[in-house]
Protein backbone atom coordinates (compact mmCIF):
# COMPACT_ATOMS: atom_id res chain seq x y z
CA UNK A 1 0.00 0.00 0.00
CA UNK A 2 1.48 3.39 -1.18
CA UNK A 3 1.46 6.52 0.70
CA UNK A 4 -0.27 9.75 0.50
CA UNK A 5 0.23 12.87 1.85
CA UNK A 6 -1.94 15.38 1.47
CA UNK A 7 -1.69 18.64 2.34
CA UNK A 8 -3.88 21.49 3.78
CA UNK A 9 -7.06 19.19 2.61
CA UNK A 10 -10.80 21.00 2.46
CA UNK A 11 -13.62 18.76 4.32
CA UNK A 12 -14.66 18.51 0.53
CA UNK A 13 -11.12 16.36 0.15
CA UNK A 14 -11.53 14.07 3.13
CA UNK A 15 -14.72 13.14 1.75
CA UNK A 16 -14.46 12.66 -1.76
CA UNK A 17 -11.23 10.36 -0.68
CA UNK A 18 -13.59 8.31 1.64
CA UNK A 19 -16.51 8.58 -1.51
CA UNK A 20 -14.02 7.11 -3.61
CA UNK A 21 -12.33 3.93 -1.13
CA UNK A 22 -8.62 5.67 -1.88
CA UNK A 23 -8.47 5.00 1.84
CA UNK A 24 -8.47 1.45 1.18
CA UNK A 25 -6.03 0.91 -1.40
CA UNK A 26 -3.70 4.05 -0.13
CA UNK A 27 -2.08 4.76 3.00
CA UNK A 28 -2.92 8.35 3.19
CA UNK A 29 -2.11 11.30 5.99
CA UNK A 30 -3.83 14.33 6.01
CA UNK A 31 -1.16 17.05 7.14
CA UNK A 32 -1.92 20.64 7.81
CA UNK A 33 -4.97 22.96 8.16
CA UNK A 34 -6.83 24.67 4.97
CA UNK A 35 -4.68 27.07 3.96
CA UNK A 36 -7.89 29.30 3.92
CA UNK A 37 -7.82 28.80 7.72
CA UNK A 38 -4.70 28.40 8.65
CA UNK A 39 -3.76 30.85 11.90
CA UNK A 40 -1.00 31.38 12.40
CA UNK A 41 -0.48 31.45 8.82
CA UNK A 42 2.83 29.07 8.68
CA UNK A 43 3.29 27.25 5.07
CA UNK A 44 7.24 27.44 5.56
CA UNK A 45 6.67 25.36 9.22
CA UNK A 46 4.18 23.38 7.29
CA UNK A 47 7.01 22.01 4.86
CA UNK A 48 9.38 21.41 7.95
CA UNK A 49 6.75 19.66 9.90
CA UNK A 50 6.34 16.93 6.69
CA UNK A 51 9.67 16.89 5.99
CA UNK A 52 10.46 13.53 7.17
CA UNK A 53 6.81 11.59 6.46
CA UNK A 54 6.38 8.81 4.39
CA UNK A 55 5.27 9.23 0.94
CA UNK A 56 5.24 7.72 -2.32
CA UNK A 57 3.17 10.69 -3.64
CA UNK A 58 2.01 14.17 -2.44
CA UNK A 59 -1.17 16.15 -3.38
CA UNK A 60 -2.81 19.34 -2.63
CA UNK A 61 -6.16 20.61 -4.63
CA UNK A 62 -6.30 24.61 -4.09
CA UNK A 63 -3.74 26.50 -5.90
CA UNK A 64 -1.59 27.19 -2.74
CA UNK A 65 -1.69 23.52 -1.50
CA UNK A 66 -0.95 22.08 -4.79
CA UNK A 67 2.05 24.22 -4.82
CA UNK A 68 3.67 23.28 -1.80
CA UNK A 69 2.75 19.65 -2.81
CA UNK A 70 5.08 20.15 -5.87
CA UNK A 71 7.68 21.74 -3.76
CA UNK A 72 7.71 18.83 -1.54
CA UNK A 73 7.61 16.30 -4.71
CA UNK A 74 10.83 18.39 -6.24
CA UNK A 75 12.35 18.18 -3.10
CA UNK A 76 11.75 14.40 -2.38
CA UNK A 77 12.22 13.33 -6.26
CA UNK A 78 8.59 12.34 -6.12
CA UNK A 79 6.51 12.71 -9.78
CA UNK A 80 4.22 15.80 -9.63
CA UNK A 81 4.17 18.94 -11.48
CA UNK A 82 7.63 21.53 -11.13
CA UNK A 83 6.33 24.73 -8.83
CA UNK A 84 7.93 26.87 -11.97
CA UNK A 85 5.38 25.41 -14.10
CA UNK A 86 2.40 25.99 -11.33
CA UNK A 87 3.96 29.83 -10.93
CA UNK A 88 2.89 30.53 -14.71
CA UNK A 89 -0.49 29.10 -14.36
CA UNK A 90 -1.51 31.26 -11.29
CA UNK A 91 0.06 34.27 -12.45
CA UNK A 92 -2.24 35.88 -14.38
CA UNK A 93 0.06 38.28 -16.48
CA UNK A 94 2.48 35.63 -16.55
CA UNK A 95 -0.24 32.89 -18.39
CA UNK A 96 -1.68 35.68 -20.55
CA UNK A 97 1.83 35.62 -22.16
CA UNK A 98 2.13 31.92 -22.94
CA UNK A 99 -1.61 31.96 -24.16
CA UNK A 100 -0.63 34.91 -26.35
CA UNK A 101 1.88 32.94 -28.28
CA UNK A 102 0.34 29.61 -28.96
CA UNK A 103 -3.49 30.65 -28.90
CA UNK A 104 -3.19 34.32 -29.91
CA UNK A 105 -6.59 34.17 -31.10
CA UNK A 106 -8.55 33.04 -28.12
CA UNK A 107 -6.64 35.26 -25.91
CA UNK A 108 -8.08 38.14 -25.05
CA UNK A 109 -6.45 41.51 -24.67
CA UNK A 110 -4.63 42.22 -21.41
CA UNK A 111 -3.24 45.72 -19.38
CA UNK A 112 -2.06 46.05 -15.68
CA UNK A 113 -4.18 48.21 -13.48
CA UNK A 114 -2.13 51.28 -12.93
CA UNK A 115 -2.43 55.50 -13.79
CA UNK A 116 -5.46 55.47 -15.90
CA UNK A 117 -8.26 53.58 -17.71
CA UNK A 118 -5.87 50.69 -18.94
CA UNK A 119 -8.33 49.40 -21.95
CA UNK A 120 -11.04 51.15 -23.31
CA UNK A 121 -14.47 50.44 -21.27
CA UNK A 122 -16.37 47.96 -20.68
CA UNK A 123 -13.50 45.66 -19.28
CA UNK A 124 -13.44 43.13 -16.84
CA UNK A 125 -10.78 43.57 -13.83
CA UNK A 126 -9.35 40.67 -11.64
CA UNK A 127 -6.25 40.45 -9.19
CA UNK A 128 -3.40 39.24 -10.40
CA UNK A 129 -3.53 36.15 -8.50
CA UNK A 130 -6.83 35.29 -6.66
CA UNK A 131 -9.30 31.91 -6.42
CA UNK A 132 -13.14 32.15 -6.86
CA UNK A 133 -13.51 35.48 -8.34
CA UNK A 134 -12.74 37.01 -5.42
CA UNK A 135 -11.93 40.87 -6.29
CA UNK A 136 -12.77 40.55 -9.98
CA UNK A 137 -15.69 42.76 -11.65
CA UNK A 138 -16.79 44.35 -14.46
CA UNK A 139 -15.84 47.72 -15.19
CA UNK A 140 -18.16 50.38 -17.05
CA UNK A 141 -16.75 52.99 -15.50
CA UNK A 142 -12.84 53.80 -15.11
CA UNK A 143 -13.23 55.75 -11.52
CA UNK A 144 -13.11 52.67 -9.73
CA UNK A 145 -9.96 51.28 -10.54
CA UNK A 146 -9.13 54.23 -7.73
CA UNK A 147 -10.97 51.69 -5.10
CA UNK A 148 -10.28 48.12 -6.28
CA UNK A 149 -9.31 46.04 -3.08
CA UNK A 150 -8.33 42.20 -3.41
CA UNK A 151 -9.64 39.62 -1.02
CA UNK A 152 -8.21 40.76 2.48
CA UNK A 153 -4.95 39.46 2.67
CA UNK A 154 -4.98 37.02 -0.08
CA UNK A 155 -2.01 38.01 -2.10
CA UNK A 156 -0.01 38.28 1.29
CA UNK A 157 -0.82 34.33 1.99
CA UNK A 158 -0.11 33.74 -1.55
CA UNK A 159 3.24 35.31 -1.82
CA UNK A 160 4.64 33.74 0.98
CA UNK A 161 3.83 30.23 -0.64
CA UNK A 162 5.44 31.23 -3.86
CA UNK A 163 8.48 32.18 -2.46
CA UNK A 164 8.70 28.85 -1.37
CA UNK A 165 8.53 27.40 -4.75
CA UNK A 166 11.02 29.90 -6.12
CA UNK A 167 8.72 32.72 -7.50
CA UNK A 168 10.12 36.44 -7.08
CA UNK A 169 8.93 38.69 -4.74
CA UNK A 170 6.23 41.47 -5.54
CA UNK A 171 4.41 39.41 -8.23
CA UNK A 172 1.22 38.50 -6.12
CA UNK A 173 0.03 41.99 -5.97
CA UNK A 174 -2.90 44.13 -8.41
CA UNK A 175 -5.12 43.46 -11.14
CA UNK A 176 -5.13 43.09 -14.39
CA UNK A 177 -7.67 44.19 -17.16
CA UNK A 178 -9.13 42.12 -20.00
CA UNK A 179 -11.44 42.71 -22.54
CA UNK A 180 -14.97 41.28 -22.17
CA UNK A 181 -15.02 38.21 -23.87
CA UNK A 182 -18.99 36.03 -24.24
CA UNK A 183 -20.35 32.78 -25.07
CA UNK A 184 -21.24 29.85 -23.04
CA UNK A 185 -18.98 29.50 -19.72
CA UNK A 186 -17.65 26.00 -19.89
CA UNK A 187 -14.32 24.22 -17.99
CA UNK A 188 -12.37 21.62 -19.91
CA UNK A 189 -11.12 19.08 -17.23
CA UNK A 190 -7.80 16.65 -17.83
CA UNK A 191 -4.58 15.66 -16.72
CA UNK A 192 -1.27 15.72 -18.27
CA UNK A 193 1.19 12.43 -17.85
CA UNK A 194 4.92 12.15 -19.41
CA UNK A 195 3.66 14.86 -21.66
CA UNK A 196 0.45 12.97 -23.12
CA UNK A 197 -2.74 15.00 -22.61
CA UNK A 198 -6.44 13.56 -21.61
CA UNK A 199 -9.58 15.24 -21.35
CA UNK A 200 -11.84 14.25 -18.56
CA UNK A 201 -14.93 16.00 -19.78
CA UNK A 202 -16.29 19.76 -20.00
CA UNK A 203 -18.66 21.27 -17.68
CA UNK A 204 -21.00 23.91 -18.33
CA UNK A 205 -21.24 26.99 -16.21
CA UNK A 206 -24.28 28.98 -15.65
CA UNK A 207 -24.65 32.09 -13.10
CA UNK A 208 -27.46 33.53 -11.46
CA UNK A 209 -29.76 35.93 -13.82
CA UNK A 210 -27.99 39.45 -14.17
CA UNK A 211 -24.60 38.61 -11.85
CA UNK A 212 -20.91 37.02 -12.36
CA UNK A 213 -22.25 34.97 -9.42
CA UNK A 214 -22.08 31.21 -9.62
CA UNK A 215 -25.48 29.39 -9.88
CA UNK A 216 -24.42 26.04 -11.00
CA UNK A 217 -22.37 23.89 -12.62
CA UNK A 218 -23.76 21.08 -15.03
CA UNK A 219 -21.65 17.97 -16.06
CA UNK A 220 -21.94 17.12 -18.98
CA UNK A 221 -21.70 20.29 -21.13
CA UNK A 222 -24.35 21.01 -24.19
CA UNK A 223 -21.59 21.56 -26.36
CA UNK A 224 -21.47 19.90 -29.67
CA UNK A 225 -18.97 17.06 -29.54
CA UNK A 226 -17.13 18.90 -32.52
CA UNK A 227 -16.36 22.15 -30.24
CA UNK A 228 -15.37 19.77 -27.29
CA UNK A 229 -12.48 18.75 -29.10
CA UNK A 230 -11.73 21.82 -30.47
CA UNK A 231 -11.36 22.71 -26.65
CA UNK A 232 -9.24 19.35 -25.97
CA UNK A 233 -6.69 20.74 -28.74
CA UNK A 234 -6.61 24.05 -27.60
CA UNK A 235 -6.17 22.71 -24.18
CA UNK A 236 -3.42 20.05 -24.83
CA UNK A 237 -1.32 23.37 -26.63
CA UNK A 238 -2.09 25.53 -23.42
CA UNK A 239 -0.88 22.57 -20.77
CA UNK A 240 2.17 21.70 -22.62
CA UNK A 241 3.38 25.29 -22.92
CA UNK A 242 3.19 26.27 -19.67
CA UNK A 243 5.37 23.42 -18.62
CA UNK A 244 2.67 21.26 -17.03
CA UNK A 245 2.91 17.11 -16.75
CA UNK A 246 1.96 14.81 -13.90
CA UNK A 247 -0.51 16.89 -13.10
CA UNK A 248 -4.47 17.50 -13.26
CA UNK A 249 -5.84 20.68 -14.63
CA UNK A 250 -8.99 22.32 -15.82
CA UNK A 251 -9.85 25.49 -18.19
CA UNK A 252 -12.15 27.60 -18.17
CA UNK A 253 -12.69 29.13 -21.57
CA UNK A 254 -16.07 31.49 -23.25
CA UNK A 255 -17.56 29.54 -26.50
CA UNK A 256 -19.30 31.61 -28.63
CA UNK A 257 -21.69 30.12 -30.91
CA UNK A 258 -19.29 31.07 -33.81
CA UNK A 259 -15.39 31.98 -33.95
CA UNK A 260 -12.38 30.79 -31.21
CA UNK A 261 -13.01 29.92 -27.91
CA UNK A 262 -12.09 32.25 -25.61
CA UNK A 263 -9.66 30.91 -22.11
CA UNK A 264 -10.53 32.69 -19.21
CA UNK A 265 -7.74 30.87 -17.07
CA UNK A 266 -5.79 27.58 -16.86
CA UNK A 267 -5.68 26.35 -13.32
CA UNK A 268 -3.05 23.27 -12.85
CA UNK A 269 -4.65 21.65 -10.13
CA UNK A 270 -7.99 19.03 -9.72
CA UNK A 271 -11.61 20.80 -9.67
CA UNK A 272 -12.53 19.09 -6.84
CA UNK A 273 -15.82 20.99 -7.03
CA UNK A 274 -16.80 18.63 -10.14
CA UNK A 275 -15.70 15.36 -8.50
CA UNK A 276 -18.82 13.72 -7.15
CA UNK A 277 -20.07 14.64 -10.88
CA UNK A 278 -17.56 12.56 -12.79
CA UNK A 279 -17.64 10.17 -10.05
CA UNK A 280 -21.41 9.66 -9.99
CA UNK A 281 -21.82 9.61 -14.03
CA UNK A 282 -18.59 7.46 -14.57
CA UNK A 283 -18.18 5.61 -11.48
CA UNK A 284 -14.52 6.39 -11.19
CA UNK A 285 -13.56 9.88 -9.28
CA UNK A 286 -10.81 12.12 -10.77
CA UNK A 287 -9.10 12.00 -6.97
CA UNK A 288 -8.18 8.65 -8.23
CA UNK A 289 -6.53 10.38 -11.21
CA UNK A 290 -4.62 12.85 -8.82
CA UNK A 291 -3.32 10.19 -6.60
CA UNK A 292 -2.18 8.22 -9.96
CA UNK A 293 -0.69 10.69 -10.99
CA UNK A 294 1.23 11.48 -7.81
CA UNK A 295 2.92 8.37 -7.95
CA UNK A 296 4.00 8.30 -11.31
CA UNK A 297 1.25 6.09 -12.75
CA UNK A 298 -0.73 6.56 -16.14
CA UNK A 299 -4.17 6.92 -14.85
CA UNK A 300 -5.35 5.32 -17.98
CA UNK A 301 -8.72 7.14 -18.12
CA UNK A 302 -11.42 5.39 -19.81
CA UNK A 303 -14.62 7.83 -19.29
CA UNK A 304 -16.78 6.72 -22.23
CA UNK A 305 -20.27 8.20 -22.40
CA UNK A 306 -21.75 9.88 -18.86
CA UNK A 307 -24.93 8.20 -17.58
CA UNK A 308 -26.43 10.86 -17.23
CA UNK A 309 -26.64 14.56 -16.27
CA UNK A 310 -24.95 16.01 -12.67
CA UNK A 311 -24.90 19.40 -11.42
CA UNK A 312 -23.29 21.40 -8.71
CA UNK A 313 -25.19 23.97 -7.64
CA UNK A 314 -24.26 26.92 -5.39
CA UNK A 315 -27.18 28.03 -3.23
CA UNK A 316 -26.24 31.93 -2.29
CA UNK A 317 -27.39 35.20 -0.97
CA UNK A 318 -26.81 38.82 -1.98
CA UNK A 319 -27.37 40.60 1.39
CA UNK A 320 -25.20 40.40 4.11
CA UNK A 321 -26.88 38.58 7.02
CA UNK A 322 -26.02 37.27 9.84
CA UNK A 323 -26.62 32.61 10.40
CA UNK A 324 -27.86 32.11 13.18
CA UNK A 325 -28.32 28.50 11.94
CA UNK A 326 -27.65 25.57 9.49
CA UNK A 327 -28.82 22.58 8.10
CA UNK A 328 -27.66 19.28 9.61
CA UNK A 329 -24.94 17.56 7.71
CA UNK A 330 -26.64 15.08 4.89
CA UNK A 331 -25.23 13.21 1.93
CA UNK A 332 -24.10 15.61 -1.35
CA UNK A 333 -24.12 18.44 1.02
CA UNK A 334 -21.42 20.65 1.42
CA UNK A 335 -22.39 23.91 4.07
CA UNK A 336 -19.75 26.76 3.71
CA UNK A 337 -21.22 28.84 6.61
CA UNK A 338 -21.26 28.49 10.70
CA UNK A 339 -23.97 29.82 13.12
CA UNK A 340 -22.44 33.12 14.83
CA UNK A 341 -21.00 34.91 12.49
CA UNK A 342 -21.98 37.40 9.59
CA UNK A 343 -21.58 35.97 6.07
CA UNK A 344 -19.24 38.52 5.23
CA UNK A 345 -16.85 37.66 7.85
CA UNK A 346 -16.89 33.75 6.88
CA UNK A 347 -16.22 31.95 3.74
CA UNK A 348 -15.26 32.55 0.49
CA UNK A 349 -17.69 35.17 -1.48
CA UNK A 350 -17.25 37.05 -4.92
CA UNK A 351 -18.01 40.85 -5.42
CA UNK A 352 -21.50 40.49 -5.49
CA UNK A 353 -22.77 37.28 -3.22
CA UNK A 354 -22.34 34.88 -0.10
CA UNK A 355 -22.29 31.61 -0.85
CA UNK A 356 -23.94 29.25 2.03
CA UNK A 357 -23.78 25.67 0.50
CA UNK A 358 -23.02 23.50 -2.05
CA UNK A 359 -25.43 20.52 -3.43
CA UNK A 360 -25.16 18.00 -5.75
CA UNK A 361 -28.01 16.47 -8.05
CA UNK A 362 -28.26 14.13 -10.68
CA UNK A 363 -31.05 13.67 -13.33
CA UNK A 364 -31.87 11.23 -16.74
CA UNK A 365 -31.77 15.40 -18.19
CA UNK A 366 -30.61 18.26 -17.82
CA UNK A 367 -33.73 19.96 -16.85
CA UNK A 368 -34.36 17.28 -14.19
CA UNK A 369 -30.96 17.87 -12.08
CA UNK A 370 -31.50 21.19 -11.94
CA UNK A 371 -35.18 21.06 -11.24
CA UNK A 372 -34.01 18.74 -8.17
CA UNK A 373 -31.50 21.03 -6.95
CA UNK A 374 -33.40 24.00 -6.57
CA UNK A 375 -36.01 21.99 -5.12
CA UNK A 376 -33.68 20.47 -2.68
CA UNK A 377 -32.07 23.96 -1.91
CA UNK A 378 -35.59 25.59 -1.36
CA UNK A 379 -35.79 23.26 1.59
CA UNK A 380 -32.52 23.56 3.33
CA UNK A 381 -33.02 25.19 7.33
CA UNK A 382 -30.55 28.24 7.09
CA UNK A 383 -31.67 30.31 9.39
CA UNK A 384 -30.21 33.85 8.69
CA UNK A 385 -30.98 37.23 10.54
CA UNK A 386 -30.05 41.25 9.51
CA UNK A 387 -26.56 41.52 9.28
CA UNK A 388 -24.92 43.84 12.76
CA UNK A 389 -22.92 45.74 10.52
CA UNK A 390 -22.89 46.70 6.77
CA UNK A 391 -19.86 45.25 5.40
CA UNK A 392 -20.23 46.54 1.65
CA UNK A 393 -20.29 49.83 0.34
Amino acid sequence: MRDILFLCPQERDREAVRAAGLDDRYAVSFAGDDLDRMEPFDPAGLLARVEGAPADGVVGTKDQSALLAAVVAERRGLPGPRPAALLACQHKPTSREIQRRVAPASTPRTALVGNGAPLEPPFFVKPVVGRLSQGALRVDDPSVLAGLQGPDGYAERYEAVAVLAGGPLGRARGFLAEELLDGLEVTLEGYVHRGRVTTVGVTDSVMYPGTISFERFEYPSRLSPERQAELAVLGERLVLAHGLDDACFNIEFFVPDEGPPGIIELNGRLASQFAPLVQRLHGRSTYDVLFELACGDDPAWRGGEPDGVGVSYVVRVFEDALVEAVPEPEEGLEVLVAPGLPLSEQGLNDAESYRLAILTGFGETRDEAVARCRERAGRLSFRLAPAPHRARA
